[in-house]
C-alpha cells in the first residue's frame, strides 16, 4: 500500500482544498489591507504614521515567527499548526474589524501576523507530507497556481467591500474561509510530523529577531516626524540593532537554531537573498504607497484601484512556469539579471502617474512593463535559492528566502516614504504626496537596478553536464516535468530539492 496520498483521489482533493483555502487567508488580507488604508485613515482619523504601522505590524509578527512556527509544526504536528494558526487568525481578524481605533488596529494586526506565521508553514508541510512523492510536485504546483488567483482576486474584492460597504469587512471575509478551512482539516487532513527532530526548538531566536525589528523599524518610522535625534528615535534604532546583533550571536550558539547561518557560506545562496532582498523592498514600498496615489492624488475608487494592478497577476499566471523553464534550461544569471532591470524600468514609469491617473496612458504601461519583469525574476530566484545548498535543507533555505523577501518588504514601508519626502502633512496634501510619490518610484526603481547588478557580479550559472546516452528510449507517454511550475530540479544538476513557497511580493 502507498504511503501517502494520490492529487487525482477525492482524499487528495479535500487535503489540497485544505491548504489552498488556509494559505489563501494569509495572502488575501495582505493584498487587500493596502487597498483599504486611505478608508481606514479617513475613518479613523489616523495619518500616514499610523497607516505604514498597519502593514508593518502584521510583517513584523510574520516575519520574526515564522521559521519557530515551522519547528513547532515539525514537532508537535503539522495539522495541529495549521489549525491553530486559521483560529487565531480568524480571531485576529474579528479583532480588527471591531477596533475603533488605530491603536488597535495595529495591535490586532500583529496579532494577525502571528497567526499567520502558523499556518503559512503549515499548509506546504502538510502538502509535502500527505501525498505520495510523485504527486508531491503537482500537489505544490496546484497549490501555487490556485493560490495565486486568490491573490489575484483579493485587490478587487477587497476594492468593492470597501467602496460598497466598509473596510472593516475585509477581515469579516475571512470568518466563511476559516470556518470551511477548518471543517475540511479536521475531517480530511492526517496529521503528521517530523520523526525525528533535531535539538531544542529556538525558542529565543524568534522573539529576539522580532523584537529587534520592532525597534529597527519604529526608528525608521518615526524618526521623520520626530526628528532622528529625539532620545526614543535613537534608543528604538541603536536598541534594535544591538538586539537583531544578539540575534546573531544566539544562532551562531545554538545546537538547533531557527536559522542555520552556516547557510549563507553559499555564495550563490547569499547572493540570492540579496537580489531578493533589493528586489522586494522596491516592490514592497512601491506596493504600499500607489493605491494610496491613486485614490488620493488621482481619484481612483478603491475598486479601481484593486483592480490596477490585476495585469501583473495575469501575466505572472502566464508567463512565471515558462520563466522556471528556460531559467532551467540556461541557467538563472540572465534572467535574474534582465528581471530586475525591467521591473525597475516599470517602476520608473509610475513617475507618470499624475493628477488625472489616466489609466490607459499611464498605470497600464508601466504594470505591464512591472509585470513582465516579475515573470521573469520570481521563478529564477526561487529555484536558484533552493539549488544553492544540499537538497536535505532546501525547505529552510525558501523559509529563509521567502523571510527575507517580508523583512525586505518591512523596512520599504518603513523607509520609503521618507525617502521620497512624504511627511505626515504630505499625505493630507495630494500634489506633495504626488511629488513624493515620483520621487520614492525612483528609488525604487534605482534599487532595482542595484538588485539586477548584483546578480550580474554574483549568480553563476551550473556547469552543464556532459550528454549521456540514455539508459532507455522514453515511451510515448513518458513525462518529464511533473508539473506547469518553477523546476523542482537543483540547478546544480543534483537530487530533487523539497520546493518551498515562493517569497511574496504582497504581505
Amino acid at each position: 500500500m502507498e504511503d501517502g496520498l494520490r492529487l487525482g483521489t477525492p482524499a487528495g482533493r479535500w487535503v489540497l482544498a485544505a491548504t489552498v483555502l488556509g494559505s489563501a487567508l494569509a495572502a488575501i488580507d495582505a493584498t487587500v489591507v493596502g487597498i483599504a488604508l486611505p478608508a481606514m485613515g479617513r475613518d479613523l482619523h489616523t495619518g500616514l504614521t499610523s497607516l505604514q504601522w498597519v502593514v508593518t505590524a502584521y510583517t513584523l509578527t510574520l516575519a520574526g515567527l515564522l521559521l519557530v512556527a515551522g519547528d513547532l509544526g515539525d514537532r508537535y504536528g503539522r495539522r495541529r499548526m495549521f489549525m491553530l494558526g486559521v483560529v487565531w487568525f480568524v480571531v485576529a481578524s474579528m479583532g480588527c474589524a471591531a477596533a475603533p481605533n488605530s491603536g488597535t488596529l495595529i495591535a490586532a494586526r500583529a496579532l494577525q501576523g502571528v497567526g499567520a506565521a502558523l499556518l503559512t508553514p503549515g499548509s506546504l508541510a502538510i502538502l509535502e507530507a500527505s501525498f505520495v512523492p510523485d504527486d508531491r510536485g503537482r500537489a505544490i504546483g496546484a497549490w501555487s497556481g490556485l493560490g495565486g488567483v486568490a491573490t489575484a482576486i483579493g485587490p478587487f474584492l477587497g476594492g468593492w467591500l470597501v467602496e460598497v460597504w466598509s473596510w472593516r469587512l475585509i477581515f469579516l471575509i475571512n470568518l466563511p474561509v476559516a470556518a470551511a478551512v477548518l471543517a475540511v482539516a479536521w475531517r480530511h487532513v492526517p496529521e503528521s510530523r517530523d520523526p525525528r527532530p533535531d535539538g531544542r526548538i529556538d525558542l529565543v531566536g524568534g522573539p529576539l529577531v522580532t523584537v529587534g525589528l520592532v525597534g529597527l523599524t519604529y526608528g525608521l518610522i518615526e524618526g521623520p516626524s520626530r526628528g532622528w535625534t529625539a532620545p526614543v528615535v535613537l534608543a528604538a534604532l541603536v536598541g534594535g540593532v544591538l538586539v537583531l546583533g544578539a540575534f546573531v550571536v544566539v544562532e551562531r550558539r545554538a545546537t538547533a537554531p531557527m536559522l542555520p547561518l552556516d547557510l549563507f557560506t553559499a555564495r550563490q545562496f547569499t547572493a540570492t537573498n540579496l537580489v531578493t532582498f533589493a528586489v522586494y523592498a522596491a516592490l514592497g514600498g512601491t506596493l504600499f504607497l500607489l493605491p494610496v496615489q491613486l485614490q488620493l492624488a488621482c481619484g481612483y475608487s478603491p475598486l479601481h484601484s484593486g483592480m490596477a494592478l490585476l495585469p501583473v497577476t495575469l501575466i505572472m499566471l502566464a508567463l512565471s512556469a515558462r520563466s522556471g523553464r528556460l531559467a532551467a534550461r540556461i541557467g538563472p544569471r540572465l534572467q535574474m539579471t534582465v528581471g530586475p532591470l525591467v521591473v525597475g524600468a516599470g517602476l520608473a514609469l509610475l513617475s507618470r502617474v499624475g493628477g488625472s491617473g489616466d489609466y490607459l496612458t499611464e498605470v497600464l504601461p508601466a504594470v505591464i512593463v512591472f509585470g513582465l519583469g516579475l515573470a521573469i525574476t520570481v521563478a529564477p530566484l526561487t529555484a536558484t535559492a533552493l539549488a544553492a545548498v544540499p537538497p536535505r535543507h532546501a525547505g529552510l533555505a525558501s523559509a529563509v528566502n521567502n523571510d527575507v523577501a517580508r523583512v525586505a518588504n518591512l523596512i520599504a514601508v518603513a523607509v520609503l516614504p521618507a525617502a521620497g519626502g512624504i511627511t505626515a502633512a504630505a499625505y493630507l496634501v495630494p500634489a506633495d504626496f504626488s511629488a513624493g510619490f515620483h520621487t520614492a518610484v525612483l528609488i525604487a526603481a534605482v534599487l532595482c537596478g542595484l538588485g539586477g547588478l548584483i546578480a550580474a557580479l554574483t549568480i553563476r550559472n551550473p556547469p552543464r553536464p556532459a550528454p549521456a546516452e540514455p539508459a532507455f528510449a522514453p515511451g510515448p507517454g513518458t513525462s518529464h516535468c511533473c508539473l506547469d511550475a518553477p523546476p523542482l530540479a537543483d540547478l546544480s544538476g543534483g537530487e530533487l530539492a523539497r520546493p518551498g513557497p515562493a517569497p511574496a511580493g504582497s504581505g
